[in-house]
């Protein structure tokens, strides 16, 4: 019986669990390998070294979580409003939650990686601004309901209390509802 190949997108996927379960300090060959029920050679033919592993996984995450996000909001109505629902609907859900969380950590450790989640969190405020302009091209506070809105997408899922009396995502979505009504204002 042989083994199926694996391509450097199960190795990536396999970083990605190990990321979200341990940190970056997971990430290492041999269990990975394991994991995958292939031999290190695997791994060699694709990636040089862990390090190329761990740029491959930060690539496909800002690929995934932030370019493929944009494309697929872009790609669905022109109402701005609808676009902003759209993009909380997609990003605030648990998928791919715990590699976003275990790339903030490592980001605190590691200079390297806090420069490009620097940048992404740049680029994804940036299309934020841009939908938020789009709903009221001449509100005064348009940098604050932006960075509120991206605070929410990211932050939500640091705070783990339930809400008195209602359910969590509801509350979360009032929020959403109210930083929108308010570029209308």
């Amino acid at each position: 019986m042989t083994t199926p190949r694996k391509g450097p997108e199960d190795w990536i996927a396999a970083a990605f669990k190990a990321l979200a379960d341990g940190g970056a300090d997971a990430v290492r060959v041999e269990p990975l390998a394991r994991a995958l029920g292939v031999t290190k050679g695997s791994f060699y033919w694709h990636f040089t070294d862990r390090n190329a592993l761990l740029d491959a996984a930060l690539d496909t995450w800002e690929r995934a979580g932030t370019e493929g996000i944009i494309e697929r909001v872009d790609a669905s109505v022109a109402d701005p409003r609808a676009r902003l629902l759209l993009l909380w609907e997609l990003t605030s859900g648990e998928p791919g939650l715990g590699a976003e969380l275990a790339i903030r950590d490592w980001a605190r450790r590691d200079s390297s990686v806090a420069d490009r989640v620097r940048r992404i969190d740049a680029r994804r405020l940036d299309y934020v601004r841009d939908l938020l302009a789009a709903l009221s091209p001449s509100s005064h506070d348009l940098e604050g309901r932006a960075m509120l809105l991206y605070a929410l997408l990211i932050g939500n899922f640091f705070i783990v209390a339930q809400p008195a009396g209602m359910d969590r995502a509801e509350v979360l979505d009032r929020a959403v509802t109210f930083v929108l009504d308010a570029a209308r204002v």
